[in-house]
């Protein structure tokens, strides 16, 4: 078994690069990693030994007591919280692999130890399906979620590996899926599991493993949906993505966290067989996607009946369901696209939805989560369930806290890029990293006030003899931007793109970029019904609201419009951290001249359950 992982061969010829070449050292995204590290984790192991998920599979593996998961709505009972454990398992690897923690090891260790116990000697390895369902595996490949959670355990494994050169998550990962590969490989059953994911994490495992059964059946997998294997369901075909074929489907459809899990895969076996046609299907459906179905906080998923897409422009705000699992998706989705493609749209659309999508899913203190990330609150509204305006320490299916920890934990993989010409810059914080470009070793470092701030000082460390290009995005909100380096400065184009500049660097050597930050006020698109008429507020890759919370007492939300006559403008806000910009809003319906004070969405339901808009009525 290879101890070293094998890179994506993208189309583009984008590297990424391995975690223990960056580092974020300060700023915005370090603070969050280190709550994420140093509360966030330690609760979710809280969480998922009194949930049960953690005691599961101790009766998987023979121990006493009785299967905990509370029903759905439908009376069934959760089969899926096994992929808890592997998502939380998967974010402590990324963090012990940047610094040992005896704490979290030790957590780690235990939870292991008990994922070994319960696999069975033939590799298969369900809690649900071993306590619950009688041990027979695979009789329910519409809604077990058996390759679902196999898939978090492989990612979880690649971690590890990764991150640490543990191993022992791999061995048991690559048995469960050597047991799959013999029952639904090529010479075996047809099938494919109603809620994708395994074919992302297959693509891993052959990259890190080098045997390629593993990318053949994620591919098989590929192929087989679209025929009808999982026949209607409850929410008819399209539901999971089994209405049309991966490579025919025009347009994103059903389930939002299924449809983005898929063309992950997707994107995953594309690159790794040089398909240009499943390619390009993926990217058809991402246009028409952010196009016409992503909400402006990168958001995504606008019905709750069944967690789905709506139609297009089909977008309201307070009735968004813009699941955090989907948001998270997207990232790995848009980074997938990204290496693929070396295009800087879809580091924008991972900027957008990291700032607002994601990070409004964690509250400030780490330990109280959305599922659901609605656009607006209203000051008098029906009774609701935990975690719609008020955050919820856990859920009973608790996809999306785990979630938050694997990305937050690994977030500095997404930072860079590199290829044989150069380094790309794609998401700006303050850190360190070195990649191989031309000729040999590059190191830079880079300091900026993100997202707070727009200048970007990136100084060579360390660089070979031979020229080769430094690329910085400039992102698509960025209407004015100045780049200066050793050979002078000048104005950028206005626009999206990237910034480059190719030269024999030396050590020392320093570019600043300065991206404009102004208050931007935002129309939405006439199409989408339900804000048109309004406007919302955004700076930087910040989208912006207003809560009640900052209101004069008896005013309420609703009451209030936009103020045309008058300009928002900046206003720092300490009381939601340090270094955070709000903006004043001018706004006009309750007193004379009245102001409220904006804050960045991601912050909103950190000081109580208030009304919250993003949209403002004229």
């Amino acid at each position: 078994m290879s101890t070293e992982a094998r890179r994506p061969t993208a189309t583009a010829g984008r590297r990424p690069l391995e975690p223990s070449r960056v580092t974020i050292l300060d700023g915005f995204l370090a603070e969050r990693q280190r709550t994420n590290r140093q509360r966030t984790l330690p609760h979710g192991f809280d969480q998922l030994q009194r949930s049960g998920a953690l005691g599961n599979l101790r009766l998987a593996a023979g121990g006493d007591g009785h299967y905990q998961a509370l029903a759905d709505t439908s009376g069934a009972t959760f089969p899926f919280l096994d992929s808890d454990v592997y998502k939380w398992l998967e974010a402590v690897g990324w963090e012990l692999g940047r610094a040992a923690d005896p704490d979290l090891a030790a957590a780690a260790d235990q939870a292991i130890a008990v994922v070994a116990a319960a696999q069975r000697p033939d590799g298969y390895l369900n809690s649900y399906v071993q306590v619950v369902r009688g041990g027979t595996p695979h009789t329910d490949l519409a809604w077990g979620h058996e390759f679902y959670c196999i898939g978090h355990l492989i990612q979880a494994a690649v971690a590890w590996h990764r991150a640490l050169g543990d191993d022992r998550l791999l061995a048991i990962a690559v048995r469960a899926a050597d047991r799959i590969d013999r029952e639904f490989g090529p010479a075996g059953r047809e099938g494919v599991d109603g809620h994708p994911g395994i074919e992302m994490a297959l693509v891993e495992l052959t990259r890190v493993t080098g045997e390629r059964r593993y990318l053949a059946l994620a591919a098989r997998m590929l192929d087989l949906r679209g025929r009808g294997l999982l026949g209607q369901g409850r929410f008819g075909a399209a539901y999971w993505q089994d209405h049309a074929p991966v490579r025919d489907a025009p347009t994103v459809a059903g389930h939002a966290v299924r449809q983005l899990y898929l063309d992950c895969g997707a994107v995953d076996v594309a690159v790794e067989l040089d398909d240009h046609a499943l390619l390009a299907a993926v990217r058809r459906r991402w246009d028409d996607l952010v196009r016409t179905r992503t909400y402006l906080t990168g958001g995504m998923g606008s019905r709750h009946r069944d967690e789905s897409f709506g139609d297009p422009y089909e977008l309201p705000p307070d009735r968004a369901y813009a699941e955090t699992c989907a948001a998270i998706a997207s990232v790995l989705l848009a980074w997938r696209l990204l290496l693929a493609t070396g295009e800087p749209g879809y580091a924008d659309a991972i900027e957008r939805a990291l700032y607002n999508g994601v990070l409004s899913g964690i509250s400030l203190t780490g330990t109280r989560f959305f599922y659901v990330n609605p656009l607006q609150r209203r000051t008098r509204h029906a009774e609701e369930p935990a975690g719609h305006g008020e955050r919820a320490p856990w859920y009973p299916c608790a996809c999306c806290p785990p979630n938050l920890m694997r990305l937050l934990s690994s977030w500095e993989q997404y930072l860079a890029t590199s290829d044989d010409g150069g380094i790309q810059l794609h998401q700006y914080a303050t850190c360190e990293l070195q990649a191989e470009v031309a000729g040999g070793t590059a190191r830079l470092a880079v300091r900026t006030g993100y997202p707070w701030h727009g200048r970007v000082t990136v100084r060579v460390v360390q660089a070979p003899d031979q020229p080769w290009t430094l690329s910085l995005r400039v992102p698509g909100w960025c209407r004015s931007a100045v780049l200066s380096g050793p050979d002078g400065a000048g104005p950028l184009a206005p626009g999206p793109g990237t910034a480059e500049l190719s030269r024999r660097w030396t050590a020392g050597d320093t570019v600043v970029l300065e991206l404009d930050m102004p208050v931007r006020v935002v129309e939405p698109d006439p199409r989408v019904d339900a804000v048109r008429g309004c406007v919302a507020v955004a700076r930087g890759p910040l989208v912006y609201c207003v809560e009640s919370a900052d209101l004069p007492p008896e005013t309420e939300l609703e009451e209030l419009r936009w103020d045309p006559g008058r300009e928002p403008a900046v206003v720092p806000r300490p009381d939601l951290g340090e270094g955070v910009v709000g903006i004043s809003v001018p706004l006009a319906g309750g007193r004379p001249g009245l102001s409220a004070g904006a804050i960045p969405y991601f912050a909103w339901a950190n000081r109580g359950a208030g009304a919250m808009r993003v949209w403002i009525p004229r």
